[in-house]
């Protein structure tokens, strides 16, 4: 298949309202996750001294760094086993204009499938580490993972596009944009 037709519709997101949703989901995440950490630990007390927080920003550096990656990772990781997907037909990149990491592949993928792997990170650096954190009662990985399910915005915001449409139509992703291609495997134009 190429895209030597002109595609049924184009999803693309308005990155303005992406960043606004973005802040908006990782305040109310930090609410939540804090509101149940001090439930289940019955505490929150913190020390500060400037080995500490060296050592909390250095942490929080590496950890963010870490999370995006695997944000990443495992949208590739989504493409491969919702859409059987060779890994040689992937790529992850940055657009340092827009500010973002992505992950894409040229193939076509269903709407169904490529709607899983939009969400795939969200629940594995997002949720997970949420879960995790509170478990262990740590309140570094639970402003990381605040930041990951709201770093998750524009991922949600396209499920929520590509939801509209059936099932079956077929998606090609941009090579770094975040913009979608939808075409109706009904009107031949592949």
């Amino acid at each position: 298949m190429n895209l030597s037709h002109e595609p049924t519709r184009v999803v693309e997101l308005n990155m303005n309202t992406i960043v606004k949703e973005m802040l908006y989901w990782t305040g109310i995440s930090l609410a939540i996750l804090f509101a149940l950490y001090m439930m289940i630990h019955r505490t929150f007390s913190f020390s500060l001294s400037f080995l500490s927080i060296g050592k909390d920003i250095l942490l929080f550096s590496i950890g963010y760094l870490l999370l995006i990656v695997l944000h990443e990772f495992f949208h590739l990781f989504g493409f491969r086993i919702f859409s059987n997907m060779p890994w040689r037909k992937m790529k992850v990149g940055v657009n340092l204009k827009m500010g973002i990491a992505y992950a894409t592949t040229s193939e076509f993928m269903t709407n169904r499938a490529i709607r899983k792997s939009l969400l795939l990170p969200f629940w594995l650096t997002g949720i997970l580490p949420a879960v995790i954190g509170l478990y262990i009662g740590s309140s570094l990985l639970l402003i990381l993972s605040a930041l990951l399910i709201g770093g998750a915005a524009g991922d949600f915001s396209m499920y929520r596009q590509l939801k509209k449409f059936p099932d079956d139509w077929l998606i090609q992703d941009h090579p770094s944009e975040p913009k979608l291609f939808l075409f109706d495997p009904e009107t031949k134009n592949l």
